[in-house]
């Protein structure tokens, strides 16, 4: 930016600011929803109730299924296919 435009566009600077903190926030966000760790951690402990006997086939079954899916969200996101 020349010094013109940026004397010109420094009434925007705060407004500027506070779009680059909420992009900021945004990325940080997407991170942490978009983390496998959680996902694959909470299949391990729904095997070990299964194994325990704590919840029922048909109960891991479902709930499997939902965490699978939610890896492959996790997984198409991460290569970008949004």
């Amino acid at each position: 930016m020349g010094l013109f435009t940026q004397i010109v566009t420094l009434p925007l600077a705060p407004v500027r600011g506070a779009v680059w903190v909420v992009e900021r926030i945004q990325e940080a966000a997407e991170e942490e929803y978009y983390d496998p760790a959680p996902v694959e951690r909470e299949l391990a402990e729904l095997e070990k109730a299964l194994l325990a006997g704590d919840i029922s086939e048909q109960a891991f079954d479902e709930r499997e299924d939902e965490l699978l899916d939610r890896l492959d969200e996790i997984r198409a996101w991460r290569r970008g296919e949004r």
